[in-house]
């Protein structure tokens, strides 16, 4: 089991930058492929990015090239840094976490997840 915390959202004008981070507890981080989702009002939660345990990315083409995944395993803490926001970027951001036997694998869909954070909010003004 593990228990997943996000923080750092915010409110940020358009064309600006944020970060948000993702803290677990419980068993070993670096046993998990880890995602970010996010769900707007309205709209259901889709896929933002992916990170395996050996640290290959992925990103849904929304966010790619602006926004940034990483992990720091000694910290137990999952990154998104976000650059060039936009209005519709605005969100509830979740991260996600799943026991990952092949250390290259990441994963895209929200049932390929087996454990999720509460959430934060990313509001983008315009």
């Amino acid at each position: 089991q593990v228990q997943l915390v996000e923080s750092g959202g915010g409110l940020v004008q358009a064309g600006g930058s944020l970060s948000v981070s993702c803290t677990a507890s419980g068993r070993t981080f670096s046993s998990y492929a880890m995602g970010w989702f996010r769900q707007a009002p309205g709209k259901e939660r889709e896929f933002v990015a992916g990170i395996s345990r050996s640290g290959d990315t992925t990103y849904a083409d929304s966010v790619k090239g602006r926004f940034t995944i990483s992990r720091v395993n000694a910290k137990n803490t999952l990154y998104l840094q976000m650059n060039s926001l936009k209005p519709e970027d605005t969100a509830v951001y979740y991260c996600a976490a799943r026991t990952a036997y092949n250390m290259d694998s990441y994963f895209f869909t929200l049932n390929d997840y087996d454990y999720w954070g509460q959430g934060t909010q990313v509001t983008v003004s315009s």
